[in-house]
Formats: structure tokens, C-alpha cells, sequence
């Protein structure tokens, strides 16, 4: 077993006490990124035999406690059914990250299955991820201020932390809004349209963010989402008129719910350290997190290998059923002290306690 010493011990040592690290340059470990990829040589390529049961069962759960949520009588049961059909679908849902990721031949009829069977229904479709997710793994621009999923939150004020994740509620009636009015307004009206697709067509965190015009061979099948969302969203406002406003309102209900897990889940998915300055891919791996086993929480609310998001930077295209190998393969080789232990953490409460006390300070 070898170990690798941490780059910037006086940042290991703040890590561990949960306090930021000094704002130092950290080189690149070289020894680690090597093992990274001897490692896993055998376990990279996407296994449908994984994908596509994992996806159909969880939309299948998740719906199916949806309709349930909606029809019975029961307040309690009710409740129930919907926090079941948000954690499912939520799962579902999360495989958005992974078709950014793996190549759109490595698995047949996955990218359209899932857009119709849970993109487009719960409003977001892959090309609202497609293009500008890899903008957060490009090695110069990650924590940067072109980086859509990044900011600084540690050094933040306190309650940016709340607003954070409160502003998540409205995301689906907001999605609703874009897909219902502002998409077939925007056919109309060229400007309207211009702003729609720049700042109303990106999963992003980064309000300054603004998405560029698709390139020629992704526009014809991002339009084809994007068309498809907007129908469903008006045949889910008209609904009303027919079926009332109960549907309507417990599956919003049940999406908030998803929305607000996942960012619970993206605030603590990094450290949120970086003050924009670009990284070495060791430094972009150290502000990112793994909550790794022996506990099983972590499957419920950072699930399809997000429980290993510091591993995932360091090897964009492992797909999510092979990182829990690559990891135990990583950690035994490398061993304890080593660097890429320093981006292993206990677990969601630790990690928010930690960028608590780091916007207090920064205040």
C-alpha cells in the first residue's frame, strides 16, 4: 500500500478541524491521477444491463406513488405516497448527470427513453444539462465566473445558505412558466427568445450565467425536447379546467420536494471555497466531496454515484455503478493521509455544519 502526502498539509490539517484552507496554490498530485487511471482501466464503459433497470424502476415507483398521493382520501397516506414518489423520482431524475457525461452511442435509446419517461415530463430535459454541465468539469474553468454550477458559498454571508435552497421551491412552477408561456411567446417574439435560452434554459446555480446558442448538430434534437416539454406543460395547465387543481398542485408539491433534495444535495457537493481564481484538477478535486460508505444515508440523497462527487472530478466519464470499485480500489492503493483521502467526508450534517461556520466567519 502507498501513500501519497497531501500537496498542502496546512490545507489538510484545515479540512480536517472544518475550517477553510488557507487560499494557496495546490499542485497537482501526479501519483494519484495515475492510479486514477490504472486503477480502473476494466470498469469505465456503461452498463445498460444497469442503466436502464435502475431508471425504469425508479420512474415507475415514483409515478406510480404520485398517482397514488393524488387519489387517496388519506391526508397521512397521502404525505406518505408523495415523500415516496419524490425520493424515486428524484433518483430518476438525477440520470440527467450521467447522460451528460457518457457518449451518446454507449447506451441505445437510453437519452430519448429517459427524456419521455422523466425529462420531459417533470420539465427538464437533457438539453437543459447537455452542454453546460461539462462547462463545470473544463479544468480551467471550474470555481471560475464562467462556471455555471459554482459559487463561492463558504464566503458568502450567512443567510445565502437558506435563501439557497428555499429559492428550490420555486423551480417547478417556474419551469411550468418557462415551458407553458415563455417557450411558445418566445417563437413570437425573437428578443423574449434570445433571453429565454440564455438564462432560462441551464440547470445552473451561477446567476451570472449566460448559455450560448446550441451547436448545429444539437439543435434539432434540443428543439425537439424543448417542443415536447412546452406541449406537456400546457396539457398540465389546461388539465385544470377538466380534473381541477388537486393533480396539479400535489405533483408540484411532490417536485418541490424533489427540487429541494437535490439542492440540499449540490450545496454540499463541494466545499465552495475557490474565490475564482482557476485550479489545478487536485485543488478541483479537493473542493469537491465524497461521502462514502459505511453509511447508507448518503445513497438516499446524493444517489447515482453522487455520494462520490470528489471522485467523479477526478474521472468525469466513470459511469455511477462503477465508482463504489473505483473508490475502494483508489482508497486501498493509496492509502490513509494520502490526497485522495483528504476529499472524503463524513457526511451531510458534518458538511453543513462546516459551510455554516465558514459564511459566519467570512461575515
Amino acid at each position: 500500500m502507498t501513500a501519497h502526502p497531501i500537496s498542502d498539509p496546512a490545507a489538510a490539517l484545515a479540512r480536517q478541524q472544518g475550517q477553510p484552507a488557507e487560499r494557496q496554490p495546490i499542485a497537482d498530485d501526479m501519483a494519484m491521477m495515475r492510479a486514477a487511471r490504472d486503477l480502473t482501466k476494466d470498469i469505465g464503459v456503461a452498463n445498460p444491463r444497469v442503466y436502464w433497470p435502475d431508471m425504469l424502476l425508479s420512474a415507475g415507483v415514483g409515478y406510480s406513488a404520485l398517482a397514488g398521493a393524488i387519489v387517496v382520501r388519506s391526508n397521512g397516506l397521502a404525505v406518505a405516497l408523495g415523500i415516496i414518489a419524490a425520493l424515486a423520482l428524484y433518483r430518476a431524475l438525477l440520470f440527467i448527470h450521467e447522460l451528460s457525461h457518457i457518449h451518446r452511442s454507449a447506451l441505445p435509446g437510453f437519452r430519448t427513453a429517459w427524456n419521455v419517461l422523466v425529462g420531459i415530463p417533470m420539465l427538464m430535459p437533457s438539453f437543459m444539462y447537455e452542454g453546460v454541465h461539462t462547462i463545470h468539469h473544463a479544468r480551467t474553468r471550474y470555481g471560475t465566473a464562467d462556471d455555471p454550477e459554482y459559487l463561492p458559498l463558504a464566503l458568502m454571508k450567512p443567510w445565502s445558505l437558506p435563501a439557497f435552497i428555499l429559492i428550490s421551491l420555486l423551480a417547478p412552477p417556474a419551469l411550468l412558466l418557462r415551458c407553458a408561456v415563455l417557450t411558445p411567446l418566445s417563437v413570437i417574439f425573437p428578443p423574449l427568445r434570445k433571453l429565454v435560452w440564455e438564462r432560462g434554459s441551464a440547470l445552473a446555480i451561477n446567476p451570472e450565467f449566460r448559455r450560448r446558442a446550441p451547436d448545429d448538430d444539437l439543435r434539432r434534437r434540443f428543439l425537439l425536447q424543448e417542443f415536447g416539454a412546452s406541449v406537456w406543460a400546457i396539457i398540465l395547465l389546461t388539465s385544470v379546467f377538466f380534473i381541477g387543481w388537486r393533480p396539479l398542485m400535489i405533483a408540484l408539491a411532490v417536485f418541490s420536494l424533489t427540487a429541494v433534495l437535490n439542492q440540499v444535495r449540490t450545496l454540499v457537493a463541494h466545499l465552495w471555497e475557490n474565490e475564482g481564481e482557476p485550479m489545478t484538477v487536485t485543488a478541483q478535486f479537493l473542493d469537491s466531496v465524497n461521502v462514502p460508505p459505511p453509511g447508507l444515508l448518503a445513497e438516499i440523497w446524493a444517489p447515482v454515484g453522487l455520494r462520490y462527487h470528489a471522485l467523479h472530478h477526478l474521472m468525469p466519464s466513470m459511469p455511477y455503478h462503477a465508482l463504489p470499485e473505483a473508490h475502494r480500489r483508489l482508497a486501498s492503493q493509496l492509502g490513509a493521509g494520502s490526497t485522495y483521502e483528504g476529499a472524503n467526508h463524513a457526511g451531510l450534517i458534518p458538511l453543513i455544519r462546516r459551510l455554516a461556520r465558514s459564511t459566519i466567519r467570512s461575515s
